[in-house]
């Protein structure tokens, strides 16, 4: 199945002030999370964020939020997303079916909102680079169990180049110049 910018949403999880200085990878997570959300800015897929218990562990990222343009934030105190009634109603009175995730600590909040997603017929894509875990083993370990039970691994260039789906048109244009670049002149974010 492919990506349609149309159908899709941008959900990026838990990427807190208060957790990032632990997460390994944390800063290179971010800016893939970051480069992804400007391309879905551009094509008008819409992003939404969510924050555990923000109190204790704080907002989301400066870093992330500076960089986002239009996007939603929900904050939970349920490890999956889809365990806030006011996110999974709101979600499916927007629509999309397709859900493309990522963020922090895959093993825990992204891991058991993606399991609630699929369980609630939605398309799952793990975005990879951007999400992150305290260990990477537990990253790794996450992303093989989602995709196990229907996920999809991908990585932030499929995504964008699926989003974008042909290259002769203005807005590919537009996002060429903006964002496709090669991957090691993308910026790397440190605390």
């Amino acid at each position: 199945m492919r990506l349609h910018h149309d159908q899709s949403l941008l959900l990026i999880v838990d990427f807190q002030a208060g957790l990032l200085p632990v997460i390994e990878g944390g800063g290179a997570a971010i800016d893939e999370a970051a480069w992804l959300a400007g391309i879905a800015n551009a094509l008008q897929v819409p992003i939404w964020l969510t924050e555990q218990y923000p109190e204790k562990l704080g907002g989301t990222a400066p870093v992330l939020l500076n960089a986002l343009g239009e996007h939603q934030i929900w904050q939970k105190n349920h490890f999956s997303a889809m365990e806030e009634a006011p996110f999974a109603e709101a979600l499916a009175a927007l629509g999309p079916k397709q859900i493309v995730i990522c963020g922090t600590e895959a093993h825990i909040c992204v891991l058991q909102s993606a399991l609630g997603l699929l369980e609630a017929g939605y398309q799952v894509f793990w975005l990879s680079e951007a999400t992150a875990s305290r260990r990477s083993d537990e990253a790794r370990f996450a992303r093989e169990r989602a995709c196990a039970n229907g996920a999809v691994a991908v990585s932030a260039d499929m995504v964008a180049y699926e989003w974008l789906y042909q290259c002769d048109t203005p807005i590919f244009k537009e996002v060429h110049q903006r964002f496709l670049r090669p991957r090691s002149a993308r910026p790397v974010t440190f605390f």
